[in-house]
Parts: structure tokens; sequence; C-alpha cells
């Protein structure tokens, strides 16, 4: 078999065999395997050029995931194997990228843990949790989570629960912390800081006075007395108001 002609279409290049058998390749095939015009092929040789050609466009496709963002090791052997591409040029990929440096788990763990705190409210649990998604090395993500340091992980949970102060205007204290405290916990944060800083907040009641007061002059068109009492008292309580809520406002306001 014989090469009679190549073209380099795009960054691309078609070898045109005399059988008319069309292969498109890349520069990396065509260098590494001597490719000239009117070259003699031997069925070996044709063999070999289209296991490099499949070869280097899994690893341009590595590449291309990288140049978009940093990718961990996990991450790009995903990839591969989803492409179905052979072990061996799975390890050869890989072992080439890490020496080169594109693959650096390491570095992946400090970056990936750093636009975590600048950019999202995320607590340490969750990103480590997604760090050991991802199957970066214990170590690594230890390392890497002391730049979440106890001053910001505080600093952080006081601008969330003071946003959440600010917009909340029909919680109750007791559902207020409730609410905020599962929503802590889902970002990542550990009980013991979620309530640290749940035990030291105060909320404005005077719109659940408001609250109280309609429930309690909407029930008394219709009981008073004991009934009145307890109506009063359900309704309050399953709108998350505690016991000592309830009683206080009873006994300013029942009579």
């Amino acid at each position: 078999m014989k090469i009679q002609n190549i073209k380099k279409v795009g960054n691309k290049y078609k070898i045109i065999l005399d059988n008319n058998e069309i292969i498109t390749t890349n520069d990396h095939v065509i260098i590494n395997n001597s490719l000239l015009y009117n070259k003699k092929l031997t069925k070996k040789e044709l063999e070999k050029i289209k296991e490099d050609t499949l070869y280097y466009e899994n690893y341009n496709h590595a590449l291309k995931m990288l140049n978009r963002k940093q990718r961990s090791e996990y991450e790009i052997r995903k990839e591969l194997n989803k492409n179905k591409v052979s072990k061996p040029d799975e390890e050869k990929i890989i072992s080439h990228l890490k020496k080169i440096g594109l693959i650096n788990d390491e570095n992946y763990a400090e970056s990936y843990t750093n636009d975590k705190i600048n950019l999202t409210l995320d607590g340490p649990y969750k990103i480590k949790r997604e760090l050991e998604e991802n199957h970066i090395n214990s170590l690594y993500i230890e390392n890497a989570l002391e730049n979440f340091t106890q001053d910001l992980i505080d600093c952080k949970l006081e601008k969330i629960i003071n946003k959440k102060i600010k917009s909340n205007n029909k919680d109750t204290v007791y559902i207020f912390k409730q609410k905020t405290a599962m929503y802590l916990s889902n970002l990542g944060y550990s009980r013991e800081d979620i309530n640290n800083h749940l035990d030291q907040i105060k909320l404005d009641n005077s719109n659940l006075e408001k609250e109280m007061d309609k429930i309690y002059n909407k029930l008394r068109t219709k009981y008073e007395g004991y009934t009145l009492k307890n109506k009063l008292k359900q309704k309050l309580y399953s709108k998350g108001f505690t016991n000592e809520e309830i009683n206080n406002f009873i006994e300013k306001t029942v009579h």
C-alpha cells in the first residue's frame, strides 16, 4: 500500500492511499511515523498509524478538558473510560499529562478549595466531600482545607445568618433557627459552629407579635374562654411559636 497524497485541512491532515482509503490524522502522527508522499506502507505500519491517530484524538480531547478548567486525575480517567479508551492508552495519556504538570491532584485540591472559599458560601465539610468524590488523596484535602481557618468560618457564618435575619419576616426564633441550621448544614458547616452562632442571634419580634394578634383576633370570633385558649395554643404552636412565647402572649392578651 502506498501514500498517494497528504493534504492539510485546517489543523489536521488527510492521508490519501492508492486504494482511495483516507485517514484523517494530525501532525504528531505524520512526524512520529515519518510519513512522506509515495511512501509504501506495510499492513503493520498502517495499523500503527490508525492506532496513533486514535491515541492523539483521545489525548487532545483530554487537553481540551484541561484547557477549559483544572481537572482531577479521576475526572480525566472517567472521561477517557466513557470514550472507551484502551487501558494502555489511558495510562500513557495520564502519565504524560502528570509529567508535564497538567494533572496534579495536590494543586487541584488547593485551587478547588480556594475557589470555593472565594466564590461560594460553601463550608469545609461540603468542600471535603466534593474533593473525596473526585478521589483526591486525603492528605491533599487536609492540607488544602487548612486555608479554611476558624476566623474565616466565623466570618462566613455571621454574614449568612445576618442576611437570613434581614429577610425573615414571618418565622419565629425556633423555626428560623431550624431552617437556618438545616441550610448551613447543607452548605457544609459543623453543627457546633452553627449552634454557636445561632445561639447569639436576636430577632425583631414585632412582625411575629402582629401574626399572633392576627390569629387571636380570628379565633376569638368563634371561641371564648378555655376553648379559645386551647385553640390559640394549638394554632400558635403549629406556627412554630415556643411555649414561653405562647404563654406570655396569652397571659398578656386573653382575659
